[in-house]
């Protein structure tokens, strides 16, 4: 994730993003930089419009949320009934065991 901050923090600074500066950045960060990760973080951007992307990550964002959640409530309802069935087996188990008690 380093590897991206730093080319955000380039990108923000108007400098270029290439193998020097982001290596720059992860050395000045105390982060032993790994060329071969350097190099395939240039290469994927390379033709990537970094403003337009937050942009787009922006407006994206809060879509994917409003979407999560139905999911997210369904599931929530799930573990209930699921806690609720445990609960009702609890029950009939320890009514059983006093029943054997009172014959």
């Amino acid at each position: 994730m380093e590897y991206v901050y730093a080319a955000l923090l380039l990108n923000a600074a108007e400098k270029d993003i290439n193998d020097e500066n982001v290596t720059a950045i992860l050395t000045a960060a105390g982060i032993d930089a790994d060329d071969a990760r350097v190099k395939a973080l240039i290469a994927s951007l390379e033709d990537v419009d970094i403003e337009e992307a937050i942009a787009t990550a922006a407006v994206a964002a809060p879509a994917a949320g409003a979407a999560a959640a139905p999911a997210a409530a369904a599931e929530e309802e799930e573990v209930v009934e699921e806690e609720e069935e445990e609960e009702e087996a609890e029950e009939e188990a320890a009514a059983a065991g006093l029943g054997a008690l009172f014959g």
